[in-house]
This record gives C-alpha cells, sequence and structure tokens, in this order.
C-alpha cells in the first residue's frame, strides 16, 4: 500500500515536564504530538480514548517510577492526539470535513514520515486502541507491536451506537456538560473509584473531570462521529502478523469486545491480561498492573531483560500473580499464548 507524504510543515515549541510539543500539519489537519525522551532510540507511539490526550490517559502508566524505567529507557515516547484534543486546543473550524478512522490512521503514518521513524511500537486506549489496530492494518511494516488496552475492534452495537448519539446530541447543544461528563466517565473508570453515595470519587477521577472540562465540545464530537461510524475489523485481525498484548478491566463496557478480538488474532502472536476490579483505562486506574507483563512481552524484542526488573511494594502484581505461560520464553520470546492473567488486590 502505497504511503501518505503529503505533510507540510511542523511547528513546535511547548514543554511538557521534559517533553516538547510538535503541531504537524498534515493532508488530513494538524495533529498535536508531545515527544518525550531520546529520539536515537526505539519510538513507541500513543493513542488515547475519546475526550482524553496524553495527560489525562497515560499519566498514571508513566509518571510512576517503575513505568519510567521500563519505558523511557527502552523507548523516545510519542504521544499523539486526537485532532483537537491537545492541552489548550482551540475549536476546529466546523467547515472542515468530520474525518473518518482510515483519515485518522492516515495521519498517524504522516506524522512517522515527519520524524523519520521506521517501525514503532504502538499503545493506545478504547478508540485509540481501534485507531492503532487500523493503522497497523494498514501500514503493516510499520508496526512492531501493538499494546491494546480495552480496545474496540467491531463496529458499533445498537446500543453503543443509540449512546453515542444521545452523547453527541448533549455534545451539539449543551456542550461539555456534566451529563457527557458522568457518560465520559463510566466509559473510562470502574464504579468503585467514580465513587459512590458513602465515600467520595477517587483523585484519579477528580483529575480526569477537570481535564473534562476544558476539551472543546466540538472538537470531541468530531472524533465521537468517527468513532460512531467505525466499520468492523474483525476479518482482517487473523491477518496481523505483528506481536499483540491486550489489557480489559473486567467492569470495562468493553470487556466483551476484548474477548471476542483476542479470540480473532492469531494465538501465535497474541495474548490477553485481564486486571480484576477495574474499569476500561487500565492505564489510569491500575497501571502497575501492566509492568510485568510489559516487561515480558518487551523480552521478545531484546529491548528490555527481566533480571533488572525489582518488583515494588506498591505494586498489586508479582511473579507469583502471573500466569506460568506469560512467564515462558517461547510465549513472550518467538510466541504469544492466549492467557487469562488474574489481578488480585
Amino acid at each position: 500500500m502505497a504511503e501518505s507524504k503529503d505533510f507540510v510543515s511542523v511547528d513546535m515549541e511547548k514543554i511538557y515536564l521534559g517533553g516538547k510539543e510538535y503541531h504537524v500539519r498534515t493532508g488530513r489537519g494538524s495533529v498535536s504530538v508531545i515527544v518525550y525522551g531520546d529520539q536515537d532510540k526505539p519510538a513507541l507511539i500513543t493513542y488515547p480514548d475519546l475526550a482524553l490526550n496524553h495527560m489525562s490517559c497515560f499519566q498514571g502508566l508513566f509518571f510512576c517510577p517503575e513505568a519510567a524505567s521500563l519505558l523511557l529507557h527502552n523507548f523516545c515516547i510519542y504521544h499523539i492526539s486526537p485532532p483537537g484534543h491537545e492541552l489548550g486546543a482551540a475549536p476546529i473550524c466546523p467547515n472542515d470535513p468530520v474525518p473518518s478512522v482510515d483519515d485518522l490512521a492516515d495521519q498517524i503514518i504522516e506524522v512517522l514520515n515527519f520524524f523519520g521513524l521506521g517501525a514503532v511500537m504502538c499503545m493506545g486506549v478504547m478508540a485509540g486502541a481501534y485507531v492503532l489496530t487500523l493503522f497497523a492494518m494498514k501500514y503493516r511494516e510499520r508496526v512492531l507491536g501493538l499494546i491494546l488496552v480495552s480496545p474496540l475492534c467491531k463496529a458499533p452495537s445498537w446500543t453503543e451506537w443509540l449512546y453515542n448519539k444521545v452523547m453527541s446530541n448533549l455534545l451539539y447543544f449543551y456542550g461539555m456538560c456534566g451529563l457527557v461528563e458522568e457518560f465520559l466517565l463510566q466509559r473510562y473508570f470502574s464504579k468503585e473509584v467514580r465513587g459512590t453515595a458513602e465515600a467520595p470519587e477517587s483523585d484519579i477521577v477528580q483529575a480526569c473531570r477537570k481535564l473534562l472540562e476544558e476539551r472543546q465540545s466540538t472538537n470531541v464530537l468530531r472524533f465521537l462521529q468517527a468513532i460512531n461510524r467505525r466499520p468492523d475489523l474483525t476479518s482482517g485481525l487473523k491477518r496481523l502478523r505483528c506481536r499483540t498484548l491486550v489489557f480489559v478491566g473486567d467492569n470495562s463496557p468493553f470487556h466483551s469486545e476484548a474477548l471476542h478480538m483476542i479470540s480473532k488474532l492469531d494465538k501465535k502472536f497474541s495474548a490477553l491480561v485481564e486486571v480484576q476490579a477495574c474499569g476500561s483505562m487500565v492505564t489510569e486506574e491500575q497501571p502497575l498492573a501492566m509492568l510485568i507483563p510489559m516487561g515480558y512481552f518487551f523480552m521478545g524484542y531484546g529491548l528490555y531483560k527481566p533480571c533488572q526488573f525489582s518488583g515494588s511494594p506498591r505494586s498489586p502484581l508479582s511473579p507469583s500473580c502471573i500466569s506460568p505461560e506469560l512467564l515462558s520464553p517461547e510465549s513472550m520470546g518467538l510466541k504469544l499464548k492466549p492467557i487469562k492473567t488474574r489481578v488480585s488486590l
């Protein structure tokens, strides 16, 4: 498949805790990319879910010391935001055409070409996982591996389609109102951290709520419309040849979709990690549950040695919690097998 090369130029210069923001102008609109780390290292790109960006979707994972030693030691991180989802984004002109999911995937190849990147590791959450899976199908030679968190892969069910239409109408008429925020928080987090009448909502939910209030409703609506028109990727999953590690929270509304996806992926190249007592956004709700599985996943690429990992007393995982299949060199080296890893709190 021919690769698009119609990007134009880049604007830079915001600094985020050691990262630098670039606005890459592509043939399908401007894309914000925040780069952390040494650009001579292998690249890991991230893509967040609806109404999120790197601060609200990946901060919990990337800012904990264990993840910093694992990820930043091995990779340069390129956080790609959906159009208009970056911090401080202005409203996108309403006359601009709403992008399709194919347009979003094609923007990624233009970003990679701009930075001169070859094959990259990819990490996506929910809708972002869908976009990166589509990207991997369209540009197979540019993807080393996929780390997907509560991924979508099918076309919307009638229930999801209707739910998204209600949210679209609320965004159109009322903006980022309280009801839209509640819909989104239910999408992201388990009931336990969202709070009850007896217990207040957790700090991560409060922080996410504050960041949602800063989103431009028109920009969120455009991404939602693209995702609500997405095609089913099921038929192409067997043809993926990159290794794929899927995480999903037991309480995620997309739990069944993740199980469907893992059942359709080639069993030689895929593995499943289920996290108990967790919603969709494992990266924020239980980021430490991702570290050991990712460490052994990266070992298959020669990027991470298990002897470098020291267990943290704050981690809900220890090697005894991991299925022996996941620790097998065969499983996480040349082959990956579909497994279920239960995480006990």
